[in-house]
């Protein structure tokens, strides 16, 4: 697959970024399914400690265990982790980090607490609709998510082999004054 480049159009800040290597589907993929196995271990690490100890503190050994990603502490616990996980990295989580690609921001030169959080909250959007707002990283140019395009980021490819894209110099045509 071709690699893509991402593309400049308004700011200062998008001129710095012009060229930078676009991540890969895969490498994309590949950092969430890290991440997700993190959130999922800790989350039940989390929550079987927290009911081992409530249930000592009654006097019951009996267990009830359920894990209902659906729960308010759970959805809770998910956008802690993946808010933070991309604010303390400066967009790269420990998922991103095993891929080699990195959320930039195309605002800051740093991802900031707010839009970490809204990055992290944008997953649920791309998640609506069976998925559709993933899948839209094969149609937007500069290969956006519904979730980049909701905390104005893009996630580029930090592995040794991606080159940034040079600027070609376009010499513009002398005028005749006369």
């Amino acid at each position: 697959m071709k690699q893509r480049h991402f593309h400049a159009h308004e700011t200062a800040r998008m001129d710095a970024l012009d060229g930078l290597p676009l991540a890969g589907f895969r490498r994309r993929a590949l950092g969430l399914a890290v991440d997700s196995a993190i959130l999922l271990t800790l989350w039940v690490t989390i929550v079987f400690l927290w009911r081992t100890l409530v249930s000592h503190m009654h006097g019951s050994t009996r267990l009830d265990f359920k894990f209902d990603r659906h729960s308010a502490p759970g959805l809770v616990f998910f956008l802690l982790y993946y808010a933070l996980a991309c604010y303390l990295g400066n967009g790269q989580s420990p998922g991103k980090w095993v891929a080699k690609t990195r959320v930039v921001s195309l605002t800051h030169k740093r991802m900031g607490r707010w839009q970490s959080l809204e990055r992290a909250l944008g997953y649920g959007a791309s998640a609506l609709e069976g998925g559709f707002g993933f899948l839209q990283y094969f149609i937007h140019r500069n290969r956006q998510t519904v979730h980049d395009r909701i905390a104005e980021t893009i996630v580029v490819d930090e592995s040794r082999r991606a080159r940034r894209l040079q600027k070609v110099e376009v010499e513009e045509p002398e005028t005749l004054e006369g």
